[in-house]
């Protein structure tokens, strides 16, 4: 069973196996999930990790960021490594031009709904070679839109992801998704500073609504969907909840 990740450093080495044991099993396509504030920040670093990953198993690692600016740093940051680093292209110039045939796999460090098209297109023209999006922020519906189209590319690509790890602090606890364990929702122990204990687990992950139901259910004491009590009582503790998860995090 999974454990709880109380640094953002176990988060990555837990977010690290998932993605290697993912990749065993035989995605190509999949996704790494750190639904924490101001994450894009480290995004830089969290590559370099996932690069350093897979430099004993792969020959042809290719780490892409969003623009030239942020790849032009990262190589000008990380100095010389057994690996390429490049952008995903821009209006001038397509994404086929960054890969090659020599390429084995590709980290892509947080691509934006800006990038949707480009990022869809790299998984097709990818092949079975690996795709790993890390901290994907693909599906902002002011730019994807809420149209025919829209809900055509969610079907044809992002839907197709797979997420290999999730990480995401909610109102009294937490959403972990660590493969090849099931989603999971653990809840916080009031007992100890930072101690978050299994709750659940879902054979999908929980979202909207169902969400809702589901905390109320778990930490109201007689599970009443309709407390409107309970609902009043729990919504106050989430930034407190959500600061002191970041604050372990940073530590």
């Amino acid at each position: 069973m999974n454990t709880f990740p109380e640094t953002l450093d176990a988060a990555v080495e837990q977010a690290k196996e998932a993605t290697q044991a993912a990749l065993n099993d035989g995605y190509k396509l999949i996704q790494v999930e750190l639904v924490v504030p101001e994450i894009a920040l480290q995004s830089e670093a969290l590559a370099l990790e996932f690069a350093n990953l897979f430099t004993a198993t792969y020959s042809g690692i290719k780490v892409m960021f969003p623009d030239t600016g942020a790849a032009a740093l990262a190589k000008r940051n990380w100095g010389e490594q057994p690996f390429q680093v490049t952008d995903m292209g821009s209006r001038f110039t397509s994404i086929e031009t960054q890969m090659s045939p020599e390429d084995q796999i590709y980290i892509v460090a947080c691509p934006s709904s800006v990038e949707v098209e480009r990022a869809e297109k790299l998984s097709n023209l990818a092949g079975d070679r690996p795709v790993i999006f890390l901290i994907p922020q693909l599906e902002d519906v002011a730019v994807v839109g809420i149209g025919l189209a829209a809900r055509q590319l969610r079907d044809r690509f992002i839907k197709n992801i797979y997420t290999c790890y999730y990480l995401r602090p909610i109102a009294d606890g937490a959403i972990l998704r660590c493969h090849p364990s099931a989603w999971q929702v653990w809840l916080e122990n009031e007992s100890a500073e930072l101690n978050y204990e299994l709750a659940t687990e879902l054979s999908t992950k929980p979202m909207g609504e169902d969400l809702d139901r589901l905390m109320i259910q778990l930490t109201s004491p007689k599970g009443d969907e309709n407390s409107n009590a309970t609902q009043q009582q729990k919504k106050p503790s989430l930034l407190g909840n959500l600061q002191k998860f970041l604050k372990a995090l940073s530590q």
